[in-house]
């Protein structure tokens, strides 16, 4: 099972929309505070849809919260356009962790400089980022894809 886990999400229904990719591909979601809505929001249970009761969801107080409980931080992939290596050049196994930063400023400097393994989704020059839930959708895609493999 893949651990997805949002940074400091601040939009409802990307979130619901990543919830919903989560219950999809049988994937755990882990959000970290603070958000910028509330759990209980309408927009996320409208993009989640009736899928959030299904939903293996965690939320952390904060990023040290999180990093405490990893078992193993060479296995933690944190998404950032700065990033040299694509995910696509990445090799992936069940268990590992996908982090993607929130969606006004992606990871801040501090989450960037706890992982080794920073990957960029290529695209083109004409855009600065895709949606984050388009993001997600890409990496546990070829994740999946890569683990179903194995």
């Amino acid at each position: 099972m893949l651990n997805i886990v949002l940074v400091e999400p601040e939009i409802p229904n990307n979130t619901g929309n990543i919830g919903r990719l989560c219950v999809g591909t049988e994937s755990r979601l882990h959000l970290i505070h603070p958000f910028g809505f509330v759990i209980n929001d309408k927009n996320l249970k409208r993009s989640g849809l009736d899928y959030w009761v299904h939903l293996d969801v965690t939320e952390y107080q904060n990023v040290a919260e999180w990093t405490a409980q990893i078992p193993d931080k060479s296995r933690v992939f944190l998404m950032s356009s700065h990033a040299e290596k694509s995910y696509l050049d990445t090799e992936f196994q069940d268990g590992d962790w996908l982090v993607f930063g929130k969606e006004s400023k992606g990871l801040g400097e501090e989450v960037l400089a706890q992982f080794e393994n920073h990957l960029k989704i290529p695209m083109s020059n004409l855009i600065r980022s895709f949606n984050i839930a388009n993001s997600v959708a890409f990496v546990i895609g070829e994740a999946k894809r890569q683990i179903m493999l194995q």
